[in-house]
């Protein structure tokens, strides 16, 4: 019930337009992201959360990690229109960042995950990504390696703590750390009013006024903050337009009905973040859209059903470019050794 009144409130939003645009209250992204109470974010628990993020060990063929998809060297997805899991199977939606994906109150792009602790259990286990049969059957690898019966021993404690939860706990943990604060937006409305230019301003103000922050407002520009779980949708396309349907296949894909098989949740999609839009192309859930600039004029026409001029286009292109945070540095894990041995991989 609470998810059908947020839809309609979204609705209600994008209707409403810039009138409702122009009571934006612009946030700059906190410095810390939230932890539920069940997992608070330990340096033991991220580094080892980090060190399973990275092991393609993880998956059936021993090639694919949480990084092949989501990669943290640069904008956190994988520069594809459909991911590659095992064996080459190419997926139907475009990877989302894992850059601040911690200020998401659901996961992937339905929101069937509601923590980031259930979506990192999923990829493991789907055919078409990580392959394994069963968390049953990572566990048996994961207690087969000595550095990983120390490793969760001194995250969770105990000589038994290697199990499902505990492995999605350390991943969750690792993703909380993944956030990208003081981007010269932010810096801008926390008073410094020279970290953007004038076309960036033009464009922030534009973003407003033509009816943008009616989905895309918050910290991290995915909607209002709700309680985890809870999850902030749209429909996509709301309005129809034959001509881009049949450029780029929007509709092929049905959205949160794939989840919930109601109705009202065809072509309903989680509202996904800004943060370093301009560092994950290609865009939308199926990544048919290659350039930022036609990303903005897509969604203005489809969702708002206008049509922006080359000078509003670029000036938002302008703001969103100062989206961009500051990254902090990664260090590759040094993944613990099965001495003397290997895995039987598919």
């Amino acid at each position: 019930m609470l998810n059908l009144k947020i839809r309609s409130l979204a609705s209600a939003l994008a209707i409403a337009g810039s009138s409702a645009a122009m009571a934006v209250e612009w946030q700059a992204l906190p410095g810390k992201a939230p932890e539920p109470a069940d997992n608070p974010t330990t340096v033991a628990k991220a580094e080892l959360g980090k060190m399973l993020y990275h092991d393609p060990r993880l998956s059936s063929t021993g090639t694919v990690s949480c990084a092949s998809c989501h990669n943290v060297m640069s904008g956190g997805d994988d520069s594809r229109g459909g991911s590659v899991g095992v064996k080459g199977q190419v997926g139907g939606r475009s990877a989302p960042t894992v850059w601040n994906s911690a200020f998401n109150s659901v996961q992937f792009w339905d929101g069937r995950a509601p923590s980031l602790e259930a979506q990192a259990k999923g990829p493991v286990t789907n055919p078409g990504e990580m392959g394994m049969k069963s968390w049953d059957d990572v566990v048996v690898r994961l207690k087969a390696i000595p550095g990983y019966r120390q490793a969760f021993a001194a995250a969770f404690g105990g000589e038994d703590a290697i199990n499902v939860d505990n492995a999605a706990k350390a991943i969750a943990a690792y993703e909380r750390t993944l956030i990208t604060p003081n981007s010269p937006y932010d810096k801008y409305v926390s008073g410094d009013k020279g970290a953007l230019n004038e076309q960036q301003v033009r464009g922030m103000n534009t973003f407003a006024e033509v009816g943008c922050v009616s989905c895309h407002s918050g910290p991290a520009f995915n909607g209002p903050t709700l309680p985890e779980g809870t999850g902030f949708f749209m429909k996509f396309p709301t309005y129809e337009n034959g001509a881009l349907e049949a450029q780029y296949d929007f509709k092929k894909d049905v959205g949160r009905f794939e989840v919930t098989k109601q109705e009202a949740d065809k072509d309903m999609y989680k509202v996904p973040t800004l943060r370093n839009i301009a560092l994950t192309a290609p865009y939308f859930h199926n990544g048919k859209v290659m350039a930022l600039n036609d990303a903005v004029m897509i969604m203005a026409k489809t969702q708002l059903n206008k049509d922006l001029t080359s000078q509003q286009t670029d000036d938002i292109v302008a703001f969103l470019n100062a989206l961009t945070g500051e990254f902090p540095k990664q260090e590759m894990p040094r993944l613990p050794a099965y001495p003397n041995n290997t895995f039987a991989y598919e």
